[in-house]
């Protein structure tokens, strides 16, 4: 059984290799925008790239997954028969899909048309059903690489299943230079990569399970006991995972009413998605089945230590990260996106959803590392209870907003939303007992960790101004915008450390202990 120590390496290693895909996803993302700019092919492509991710989610690391890792953990904590119950789920999920991947070929306009009506009777609208044909296999190949993914992160093993997406990004932004080199059509070059490329992560993770001993194989689908209680706990799952999703859908339903509007969110979102991948996700990654194993095993005590070393590692990375989207948005948009097709206008833009989303990053994070006390127990429906009211409170600020703010109202509902279901998490923990208490450490340091990050943020403010001449300039703003982030990741190290916040020497001790 993991520690909390290991536990604390397992985030990091997770985190790592996140962080080198996201990075990855900037130049992806940077290069996209040079070649094609924020017009019909960009936000066609954002449409039907999101639309296989949007049920990805829904069915994979939704609904499959945070019902299959508590079971597939207990299994394997119990030893009992955990390859024979992980073959049964990836032959059911793939039947599932495939049926499903048939029939979304056929139903591609009305699908587009949901996502985004506004591009009705236009030249993205028909873009966008022919991208979204071709990208839609997605869904088949990473939906199963989800799943060989949660395989892989109950027994303990991260680092295949994180480097999935990096392989994902390397193969997206070589279709993007060579079609760009050899003068082809880059939007197409880049469409037709993406179910290639969820093919590649499939056989990426599906030989890494293998090596760590389990053989995925597909084999005739049945409705076992074992298949009907996993049903059973995944359709309340799922039911909250088509909520989140119905909260996408708004936001983009409402911005492909403004021009360009899809895009900006599109980019914002991607950079707020930097600090939750590398925090967040790997947190929620690695605390769910360690959760799992040690509520199985009677271990209430070392339960509380993992979720509150979780969440206290998290809000010290992730306030700071906050902090500095909501005080130097527009230089890091500029810097990182503003180049080729991409204008200034785009660019200030951006700018203020990446700042609004900014406030709600700790929101997204602590989401979590709650979620998983109540997946752990394979209590799947409070969530969705609490998924309903975010939706609820996320479609009336989206639609009510629109008509008096325009285009910005989907960034602040989903920040707010977010913030709402954070505090109906915190409410449905309160049963669970000291399991899902703060302990005594976190307590002392989280107010330090708030002290600490805006400290920083007033010295990154400062050091914006003085440096803006520079974060102008074409030959320097790489260079200033670094240092910059450093003057930023400095301050607040040095601050935290000086508060006590945060003990460089037990993230070094932990690290060392935890390999």
């Amino acid at each position: 059984m993991s520690s909390p120590v290991r536990m604390i390496s397992g985030v990091f290693t997770v985190g790592m290799w996140t962080l080198l895909s996201r990075v990855l996803g900037f130049v992806r993302d940077a290069l996209i925008l040079s070649y094609l700019g924020t017009g019909p092919a960009y936000q066609a492509f954002v449409v039907a790239f999101r639309l296989p991710n949007m049920f990805r989610r829904f069915f994979a690391e939704g609904a499959f997954n945070l019902a299959f890792v508590p079971m597939f953990s207990k299994r394997l904590e119990a030893n009992d028969q955990p390859n024979a119950f992980a073959n049964e789920a990836f032959s059911g999920l793939a039947s599932i899909l495939i049926v499903f991947t048939i029939a979304a070929q056929v139903a591609m306009p009305w699908l587009i048309y949901a996502l985004a009506s506004g591009f009705a009777g236009t030249e993205t609208f028909d873009l966008s059903v022919e991208f979204g044909r071709i990208a839609f296999p997605y869904i088949l190949f990473i939906s199963l690489a989800a799943l060989a993914s949660g395989v892989l992160n109950a027994a303990g093993r991260f680092a295949a299943a994180a480097a999935a997406p990096v392989l994902l990004n390397i193969l997206l932004v070589s279709a993007i230079l060579f079609a760009a080199y050899t003068g082809r059509d880059v939007a197409r070059a880049l469409i037709w990569m993406i179910p290639l490329a969820g093919f590649a992560q499939l056989v990426l993770v599906w030989i890494a399970a293998k090596r760590a001993g389990i053989m995925l194989r597909l084999q005739r689908p049945r409705f076992t006991p074992d298949m009907r209680h996993l049903v059973k706990i995944a359709v309340p799952a799922a039911m909250a995972g088509g909520v989140m999703q119905i909260n996408l859908l708004v936001g983009q339903q409402v911005a492909s009413y403004f021009d360009r509007a899809v895009g900006w969110l599109f980019a914002a979102d991607r950079l707020y998605q930097l600090p939750l991948g590398v925090v967040g996700i790997a947190v929620g990654i690695v605390l769910l089945p360690d959760l799992s194993r040690r509520l199985q095993s009677g271990d209430d005590r070392g339960a509380r230590a993992a979720f509150s070393r979780a969440t206290e590692i998290s809000l010290a990375l992730t306030i700071p990260a906050s902090v500095a989207l909501m005080v130097i948005p527009l230089p890091l948009v500029t810097v990182l996106f503003e180049r080729g097709a991409m204008t200034s206008d785009d660019s200030a833009a951006i700018a203020v959803a990446v700042a609004i989303y900014g406030l709600g990053l700790p929101a997204f994070v602590l989401q979590k590392t709650l979620q998983p006390l109540f997946y752990a127990r394979e209590d799947t429906k409070s969530p969705f209870r609490y998924a309903l009211v975010a939706m609820a409170v996320n479609a009336a600020l989206a639609f009510g907003l629109a008509p008096f703010i325009g285009w910005i109202a989907p960034a602040i509902a989903t920040t707010l939303a977010g913030w709402i279901m954070v505090l109906c998490l915190a409410i449905g923990t309160r049963p669970m007992g000291e399991v899902a208490r703060f302990d005594a450490q976190l307590r002392r340091r989280i107010w330090r960790i708030c002290l600490a990050s805006a400290s920083m943020g007033g010295i990154l403010w400062s050091a914006s101004a003085s440096m803006s001449t520079f974060l102008g300039m074409d030959g320097w703003r790489y260079l200033a915008l670094f240092i910059l982030v450093a003057i930023g990741m400095a301050s607040y190290f040095a601050l935290a450390q000086l508060t006590g916040a945060i003990r460089l020497s037990e993230l070094k001790g932990a690290m060392r202990r935890g390999h």
